[in-house]
């Protein structure tokens, strides 16, 4: 009796879903818990895995198709032993003057194929050129097979294909190349100004909404100030050594900042609240999320209950939190709820920037690169690394007096660390 693969419950409030890539075939024998189709969600992605030993015998939805919670997007057969491979036969049943090495070069291939790893484009345009993964180079991050290397394949095979066209002048040498046609005089040729459409993802689609949906609902105001990181980096340089041999982790700037906004945030409570209608929540906990980069775009997990925990065990957290949003594998509960969030554009170059509100929070400082800059020191100029920071907040629930409190506390706490320590 054929075993219905439904999408699974995946979070609450979310009831469509978009089918990524299927790990698995039809007909390919399949053993219990192993994942058969990525499944994408605004928030993360997860792996339906097979009820049953057995083997997957049908798929209703391919990859990039939409689906609800509850929907059948495939079948499977409990028991089945799943269709053999096309060189099964010819693997097994060698000819008289074959060598080992022949036999075994089929089942090499099928390894290789398996291997590889096929972005859903790739796959439908592999199919609609009737090529398999092994015919192609994948250039992609991690050996993964991208759409642009499919289409730089098919695109190399046309040209060997065709035959040099003989130019005019060969023809008739006393033609003057004036007389050549305007297209090739121009330099242009068919499908240089090509446009390629490719649907948002789930992801994308619902940053999109939220970052529209800030602008609308909040009175967002953004304030700026800079800070001398010089005492920050002594730190890190004079303990780096013991801290990793103790931790086993870096000591980064991030947890600087987490701890700072965190004191900050205790003066200035209000950018820890949240308007609820025509009420003002207060919060008395830190859950601080950060934006990092995820295999599928920025994804901003939360560390829980920042304040009670150590610049190592932020460290850690944020490595492991990083290191899951990398592999597609932060869950719901990891992205929702945050209190606050730190956002740090550096990494990527930023200068400065204004960045937005993450709904319903009040506020979100940016963080930007550091620099070698002239600064004015006691009367005198002198070169010092420097930060610009940006606080964007919620006007409607705090004021400009505030905010600009807020960062000038951030800022003494990073230009003076020992300030967070003793708390003063």
């Amino acid at each position: 009796m054929p075993i219905e693969l439904k999408v699974p419950n995946v979070g609450e409030s979310i009831t469509e879903v978009v089918i990524g890539e299927w790990l698995k075939s039809e007909g390919a024998a399949v053993v219990r818990d192993e994942n058969l189709v990525v499944i994408e969600t605004d928030k993360v992605n997860v792996e339906l895995p097979a009820p049953a030993d057995g083997a997957l015998t049908k798929i209703h939805k391919q990859a990039g198709d939409s689906a609800t919670v509850g929907e059948v997007i495939g079948l499977m057969e409990e028991g089945a032993a799943g269709a053999p491979a096309p060189d099964s036969e010819a693997s097994q049943a060698p000819t008289s003057g074959s060598t080992q090495a022949t036999t075994e070069a089929p089942a090499a291939a099928k390894i290789d194929a398996a291997a590889i790893k096929v972005s859903p484009a790739a796959r439908r345009l592999l199919a609609q050129a009737g090529l398999e993964a092994t015919d192609v180079e994948a250039r992609g991050p991690g050996g993964r097979l991208l759409k642009e290397d499919v289409q730089r394949h098919i695109d190399g095979l046309a040209s060997e294909a065709q035959p040099p066209a003989e130019s005019p002048a060969a023809k008739d040498p006393a033609r003057s190349v004036d007389a050549a046609p305007a297209t090739a005089r121009s330099g242009s040729a068919e499908g240089a100004r090509a446009e390629e459409v490719v649907p948002m993802t789930t992801l994308r689609r619902r940053v999109a909404e939220r970052l529209v949906q800030a602008q609308h609902e909040a009175a967002i105001l953004t304030t700026f100030n800079e800070v001398d990181m010089s005492q920050v980096m002594a730190l890190r340089k004079a303990y780096q050594d013991r801290f990793v041999k103790r931790y086993g982790i870096k000591l980064g700037f991030m947890s600087f900042f987490v701890k700072a906004v965190i004191d900050a945030l205790k003066e200035v409570p209000r950018l820890n609240a949240e308007i609820r209608g025509h009420d003002m929540v207060y919060r008395n906990y830190y859950d601080i999320g950060v934006a990092v980069g995820g295999g599928k775009g920025l994804v901003v997990p939360v560390i829980r209950n920042a304040e009670r925990l150590s610049f190592a065990e932020v460290e850690q957290t944020l490595a492991e939190l990083a290191t899951r949003a990398r592999e597609n594998k932060l869950t719901l509960d990891e992205l929702q709820g945050g209190t606050f969030t730190i956002s740090n554009g550096g990494i990527y170059g930023s200068l400065l920037s204004t960045p937005i509100l993450n709904p319903p929070q009040s506020g979100i400082l940016g963080m930007h690169k550091i620099e070698q800059r002239p600064v004015a020191v006691d009367g005198e100029v002198v070169i010092r690394p420097m930060m610009y920071v940006a606080l964007s907040y919620d006007h409607r629930i705090v004021d400009g007096r505030e905010a600009v409190g807020f960062l000038v506390r951030v800022k003494e706490s990073l230009e003076d660390p020992t300030r967070m320590l003793l708390e003063v």
